[in-house]
């Protein structure tokens, strides 16, 4: 027989952060208890509120299928002596619950075997909960204990519901025993609910005014805003963060818009009104246009109540922002009293990092390898170093202290404000850009070339100090860094050497270790990056180690290499060039040092002066799809060759000029990517 299992834990409401990652643990903590154990069952459903976590699964086996049980003993040389069972046999045969005659051999050692029935999943249970609870307190670093009992959960549990089919399962944690109760909305349905199967539980749930399905739930109150936002004349900036903590904060979504006052929106740049509202207070703005750039004076939240009299929520959230919004203006009058190139003084006593200054030397550093690089690029030098000397200054505004997540963007308001020019204030504002995957580049070379020599700078000095990230941890966000000079050089067409870069910006550091081993391991860290960058998309592995066989370190370069490998590799003759390739490869490899003289008055077979003619009437001009075009054209006579010719002659001289003609074709298949190193 087959029945549905439902597991609930009911507790005191979780911090939003931990809602839905628990329920997915606790779901795939049953689930792969039931797998181990080899118990049949079907689909594993979460739910999860702030005060639940639960998960339903279809179809549960009522039993264990039977059970094979194997175990290996002493190899038979030490099993036996004079024909008589040693202490070792024996004892292995105690520890199987058996007489030594009951077992058998394989492999050269004892062994035992037996089958056992199955045990009822009801019976295992406890387990497999143990099991799940475990995974779960690996996600939460501080868990709390309550009461007089030393168990630790998120938050104290009220209440355990566990049902396997109609039966309650017996599960005994956090000082309570498990029955077949659930519990509505605290304020709505606070009454306890009996269900009787697992199929019950979302309908029971929702008639106690709980939305116990996340995903639904997450879609609902998307649908509610929206349908808020254009009865109120507007488009609602919903971000997935904000909407997944605004889910997890709430059991019954209902939707409450609030306004502000208008010389908020007036008077303060749209960010910093976004920042109080949705970072602060969890409430979504409201803006004109769906371009989402002139704010209204207006806010959406979502309340977990149906109330009586919603004015009272509305008043109340307004009264809160108020005060919220009214330290925000207060901040940007100050802030504007002095211009931006003031607050770099104060940029001398913040620390960047213990063993690489100050912010104020860090500046400088940022300064003159952006004022190198931008001569490089033919950029606005004047520009870039003045971006590069006011870029770090809003760190030590009001502004920002209260909201860092601002940095760089108020700079650029203030830049403005100060009367610096437009490329200035953008390349500021732009500056920390891409802050992560799918966010866009700086708009202009002055903010490239400054976000640029930005991320190279944290990189250099990082790796300097011994800092770099591990497997697990990255504090300084270095791989982010590596991912953002990546792209820009790459989608701001920057022909920029990066092993360059990194050299200079290492010899800028005032710490820490600066050799060549250092700048090979902080140049292969960025290439690996690289390659998680690249690498999809139809672009193989074997693929990204050609292009990076050929030594380039220019990302734009390595891309376009990549790029016209990717239409060659899906050429017919591109197997059989790169199988040639390898065999031309070990050829050179055995012989060691090979002149690149070639004599054709050497040639003893027409495949061999065919080869030769056609490698001279090679043109590799062009882009590098045009390069690998002509490669390919040398399948036929590369093939003849190999067919026709035994490049280890006897005579010397003919194997020598044979081995230079390979050289010679070696070198061209090196030439945009090593394609020996492709699938052939």
């Amino acid at each position: 027989m087959k029945h549905a299992l439902l597991i609930e834990i009911g507790c005191e409401d979780l911090p939003a952060r931990y809602v839905l990652p628990l329920a997915e643990a606790l779901r795939s903590g049953m689930a792969g208890g039931l797998d181990r154990r080899g118990i049949a069952h079907g689909e594993a459903k979460l739910y999860a509120t702030p005060r639940r976590i639960a998960v339903q699964i279809a179809e549960v086996a009522a039993t264990q299928p039977e059970q094979s049980i194997e175990r290996s003993g002493p190899a038979l040389a030490a099993a036996y002596k004079d024909g008589q069972p040693t202490p070792a046999a024996l004892g292995f045969a105690r520890s199987c619950g058996v007489d030594f005659a009951a077992l058998g051999q394989k492999d050269g050692k004892l062994h035992f075997a037996r089958t056992e029935p199955g045990k009822p999943t009801a019976e295992l249970m406890p387990a497999i909960f143990e099991e799940s609870l475990k995974g779960m307190d690996e996600l939460v670093p501080k868990r709390m204990r309550w009461g007089n009992g030393e168990e630790t959960f998120v938050r104290p549990v009220l209440w355990l519901l566990a049902l396997l089919g109609d039966a309650v399962v017996p599960l005994n944690r956090f000082g309570l025993s498990s029955g077949r109760l659930s519990y509505g909305h605290r304020f709505h349905a606070p009454a306890a609910i009996s269900l009787q199967s697992p199929e019950d539980y979302e309908v029971a749930l929702k008639a106690a005014h709980v939305w116990a399905e996340v995903g639904s739930r997450k879609a609902d109150i998307r649908r509610q805003i929206e349908v808020t936002a254009t009865e109120l004349g507007g488009h609602a900036r919903i971000t997935e963060d904000l909407l997944d903590e605004v889910t997890a904060l709430v059991e019954w979504p209902v939707v409450i818009a609030g306004r502000m006052e208008s010389r908020f929106t007036d008077e303060l740049p749209p960010e910093v009104i976004v920042a109080t509202v949705e970072t602060n207070q969890r409430y979504f703005t409201v803006f004109e246009d769906a371009g989402l750039t002139k704010l209204k004076p207006l806010f959406i939240t979502i309340a977990n109540i149906v109330s009586k009299d919603p004015s009272q929520i509305i008043s109340g959230n307004e009264r809160v922002v108020r005060p919220r919004l009214t330290d925000a203006l207060f901040f940007w009058e100050q802030d504007k009293k002095q211009p931006l190139a003031a607050y770099g003084t104060k940029l001398e006593t913040a620390t960047y990092q213990k063993e690489l200054g100050s912010v104020a030397v860090r500046v400088a550093r940022i300064g003159s390898l952006a004022t190198a690089v931008a001569e490089e690029l033919g950029a606005d030098v004047a520009a870039v170093g003045r971006a590069a000397a006011l870029c770090k200054n809003d760190l030590v505004t009001k502004m920002v202290f209260e909201f860092p997540e601002l940095q760089g963007l108020m700079g650029g308001y203030y830049a403005r404000a100060s009367g610096e020019s437009d490329a200035v204030a953008t390349a500021i504002r732009e500056h920390y850009l891409p802050v992560q995957q799918g966010t866009s580049i700086p708009s202009t070379s002055v903010g490239q070339v400054l976000s640029l020599t930005d991320k190279l700078d944290a990189l250099a000095g990082i790796f300097a100090i011994g800092q770099k990230p591990t497997a697990s941890k990255d504090p300084y966000a270095l791989r982010r860094a590596a991912n953002g000079v990546l792209r820009i050089c790459i989608e701001g067409g920057l022909k920029l050497d990066l092993a360059d870069l990194l050299r200079q910006a290492l010899d800028l550091q005032p710490a820490g270790k600066k050799d060549a081993a250092l700048h090979g391991e902080l140049l292969e860290f960025v290439l690996e990056r690289l390659r998680a960058l690249l690498v999809s998309g139809g672009v193989s592995t074997e693929m990204f180690e050609a292009v990076k066989a050929t030594g380039v370190s220019q990302p734009l370069d390595f891309a376009e290499r990549l790029n016209a490998l990717q239409g060659f590799a899906a050429l017919p003759a591109s197997a059989n060039l790169a199988a040639a390739h390898k065999r031309v490869r070990n050829l050179l490899k055995q012989a060691g040092t090979v002149s690149e003289q070639i004599d054709s008055a050497l040639f003893e077979q027409p495949a061999e002066r065919a080869l030769f003619t056609a490698i001279n009437s090679l043109q590799l001009g062009g882009d590098y799809a045009s390069q690998l075009d002509a490669l390919a054209g040398l399948r036929d006579p590369v093939d003849d060759f190999f067919a026709a010719v035994m490049v280890n002659a006897d005579n010397p001289a003919v194997r020598a000029n044979r081995l230079a003609l390979l050289a010679r074709l070696d070198k061209l298949c090196r030439s945009v990517a090593d394609i020996s190193l492709l699938p052939g």
